[in-house]
């Protein structure tokens, strides 16, 4: 039982198309340029599809694969992969290409509002007060509203991927900040998406890869039920657990913020339609996964509406993200219906790892680690939908294995010359495009960073309104989900 313990196109180049299914256990499908089995409908020009600064890309038709023609409301749950997406992947479905670039999106919300600048006190925060969060990322059309904001204590061994301050005066010695909880709002975007959606974006690595040679490679069982053969890497159980009781923003921890956050929303709009959708890349992907698997675990996504019991379903859209667990894990969340889709890069490294030596592609791993009590056997979950960057005319070869790992780069590929992303943002982070198309490398950045002038014509660092650390009900949600989760004197025990 569980417990809260510790609370494309047709290009010669580069076609968006799936030509290789594997069956078995873990489905794959495959984008690559050799075949072209999309349905294709009509012809559009493309001289505004692409960047303005693209002059190399010809102004000639291109081709859109076939519409489908139901709305989304009708189909959300299929969307959404209740059937694992078959049948909706190869060829891609235009609803769902839409829907993965669109969480892939909320996913890159948490890179471009994150601090990294080291010499700001305010390092390792958001920039942006949540009532205005997607305001200023140009995002205030997607209907959603931020919920709460996400902190994790950095007092752990992952030293590569916390960003702190040089100062001495900073906003906090212990928090990083990891992300967001938000839930759409918006009357006609409910409509259009068939029920209200909540969202969970986690934050993870835009290139820097460092933080991958911090992991220990050792399997953790979470305590999270009553199965010590379910196990997750230390690492990152770690950063979704641990907290600083004398931190204002992690003296709950990462865990405990999320599904007291779930839980109040749920009870908030408790009869209607919901979905929670949880995104990430790179180590937000593994959150994402970790926290898909929690929920479930402790069945805060059972719902009593006075008549039936029924599950709110749970998926995760995953973005170049590493392994998380054991075999027994990928197992878990496939018997508790949560649902994955797997987002990589054929040439990123993260994917890979852990379990070099043993995971899902090798056959007897069930005996190595039933029998033989192999340590280091890690299996990825769900569906895994393969891009390949090569194929794009417009980025480079790249050795860098930075730029592989790159999100804009996986969404520009989700998208091909579909016309709706500019090739441009690829660049927004990264050094990825071809030198042709005149797009500076890493152009984002807040305009004189962040300096403004005073009222006394100096420039100075204007101070930012203090964000409130955790809701004041969050003791009192977590409390329910203890009435919900068996195994509650375990957390009594650790508070």
């Amino acid at each position: 039982m569980a417990s809260l313990h510790l609370l494309s196109l047709n290009h010669p180049k580069f076609t968006l198309h799936t030509a290789s299914f594997q069956l078995g256990p873990l489905r794959k499908y495959k984008l690559n340029q050799k075949s072209n089995n999309l349905s294709f409908q009509k012809s559009i020009k493309c001289s505004t599809s692409l960047s303005s600064l693209s002059p190399e890309v010809e102004e000639e038709c291109l081709v859109l694969e076939e519409e489908d023609k139901r709305p989304l409301s009708e189909i959300w749950k299929e969307i959404q992969g209740c059937h694992d997406w078959d049948g909706l992947l190869d060829p891609m479905n235009s609803h769902l290409r839409r829907e993965i670039i669109r969480y892939g999106e909320f996913a890159q919300a948490c890179y471009d509002s994150f601090d990294f600048d080291p010499h700001s006190k305010y390092c390792g925060s958001c920039k942006y007060q949540g009532a205005r969060f997607f305001e200023k990322l140009g995002m205030a059309d997607r209907g959603y509203q931020i919920s709460r904001y996400l902190y994790a204590t950095s007092d752990i061994n992952l030293p590569n991927f916390y960003q702190k301050s040089k100062l001495s005066s900073v906003w906090s010695t212990h928090a990083n900040w990891m992300g967001y909880v938000a839930v759409c709002t918006d009357e006609d975007e409910i409509k259009r998406l068939g029920r209200r959606d909540i969202v969970v974006s986690w934050r993870g690595t835009v290139t820097y890869l460092e933080w991958i040679y911090d992991l220990k490679d050792i399997l953790h069982s979470p305590n999270f039920t009553n199965d010590p053969s379910i196990k997750m890497e230390l690492g990152f159980y770690d950063l979704y657990t641990k907290k600083e009781d004398t931190c204002n923003f992690c003296s709950f921890s990462a865990r405990e913020q999320v599904l007291a956050e779930i839980k109040r929303l749920l009870d908030y709009y408790d009869g209607e339609e919901i979905s929670i959708t949880i995104t990430g890349h790179s180590l937000g992907a593994a959150l994402a996964i970790i926290t898909a698997y929690d929920i479930a675990e402790l069945g805060v996504n059972i719902v009593n509406d006075g008549r039936v019991t029924h599950k709110i379903p749970i998926t995760v859209y995953s973005f170049g993200g590493p392994r998380v667990g054991n075999l027994k894990f990928k197992e878990r969340c496939e018997k508790l219906g949560v649902k994955v889709l797997r987002v990589i890069n054929i040439h990123d490294k993260v994917p890979t790892v852990p379990g070099i030596f043993a995971n899902e592609k090798l056959q007897f791993q069930k005996y190595l680690e039933e029998t033989v009590s192999f340590p280091w056997s890690y299996a990825h979950v769900g569906v895994e939908l393969t891009l390949d960057h090569t194929h794009s005319p417009f980025l480079k070869p790249a050795s860098d294995l930075g730029c592989a790992h790159n999100l804009e780069a996986h969404l520009h590929l989700l998208d091909g010359y579909h016309g709706k992303r500019d090739i441009a943002l690829v660049n927004k982070d990264s050094n990825f495009l071809k030198k042709e198309y005149g797009v500076p490398p890493h152009w984002r950045q807040d305009e004189n960073k962040g300096m403004v002038k005073n009222n006394d014509g100096r420039w100075v660092l204007p101070e930012r309104a203090r964000v409130e650390a955790d809701p004041h009900d969050i003791s009192y949600h977590l409390n329910k989900i203890l009435k919900i989760a068996t195994g509650s004197s375990q957390l009594k025990q650790a508070q």
